[in-house]
């Protein structure tokens, strides 16, 4: 007998599933009202609170703040996956060696080294702050996207190295040594055996580390002040003399989000399947 799933899980859910996709539906709102709608009060239907228009996305999209937003949405995008697919090959590498050859480095082995990168991860960013905006000013990349994009590698290496470790680790050996046997080399070895297995890693390595360049806002304020502004500190900047301006700033927000939200609906079966599934084969 087919056992029913209790109506009280489904309750709990549904009402989890309100509070998380609420502030979403808040911003979506939002952006359809005016200024007259916002400061109203609390009004939540359209067509019956209050009468949706689409003011707010005209002049983001294709009025006069269409400048403001263009330039910081293009630097999210190019430092997002620039500094995505760097940290995702870097970190694929030196995960490759640690889990295929044998490294000593004195008394470190393969898993103490793995312990020493991964740690890195754990260094609260506010430490290293000072330190990289005098060195990027030394070296004229202050406020400019390669900056920025070295940065986010650093910041994201070791979170690449880990996961990649985790998916080589998974990949049966005999796959490669049956590749060696018949006269490959290691390198060929990897890239026609082991990298086409390891593709749902590689999409989920970057997709993790898309995620948090483009979310990230301490090292940007800090790091960039006009050219290379990205999405969230222009958010942040939306504090104008007339006030906050919710409705513009609701559909700022969502563009913000819509890329991010995109890809991971798109992705969502590598993440299930693979990195929270442990990546069965």
């Amino acid at each position: 007998m087919k056992r029913r799933p209790p109506a009280l899980a489904y309750g709990i859910l549904g009402v989890w599933s309100v509070i998380v996709l609420f502030p979403l539906y808040w911003l979506v709102t939002a952006s359809f009202k005016d200024a007259l709608a916002v400061h109203q009060g609390p009004k939540f239907l359209p067509w019956v609170d209050f009468r949706p228009t689409l003011d707010a996305w005209r002049n983001l999209l294709l009025g006069v703040e269409r400048e403001t937003i263009y330039g910081p949405l293009l630097n999210s995008i190019v430092i997002g996956s620039s500094s995505s697919l760097l940290a995702m090959a870097m970190g694929a590498s030196a995960a490759y060696g640690l889990a295929r050859l044998r490294v000593r480095l004195g008394p470190l082995a393969n898993e103490d080294v793995l312990f020493w990168i991964v740690s890195q991860r754990i260094m609260p960013p506010i430490v290293t702050a000072l330190a990289l905006f005098l060195l990027l000013r030394t070296v004229g990349l202050l406020d400019t996207r390669t900056g920025l994009v070295l940065v986010y590698v650093a910041f994201n290496l070791p979170l690449a190295t880990w996961l990649m470790h985790n998916f080589f680790r998974q990949v049966p050996a005999s796959l490669e040594e049956a590749a060696l046997v018949d006269g490959a080399s290691r390198a060929r070895a990897l890239w026609h055996v082991v990298l086409p297995v390891s593709i749902p890693g590689l999409v989920a390595t970057f997709l993790f580390c898309f995620l948090f360049a483009w979310n990230e806002f301490l090292f940007a304020l800090i790091l960039t002040f006009s050219r290379a502004r990205t999405l969230p500190i222009l958010i942040a900047a939306q504090h104008t003399q007339r006030g906050i301006e919710w409705w513009s700033l609701s559909a700022m927000s969502l563009i913000t989000l819509a890329p991010v939200v995109l890809i991971t609906l798109l992705l969502q079966g590598y993440l299930v399947g693979q990195v929270l599934g442990g990546g069965e084969r």
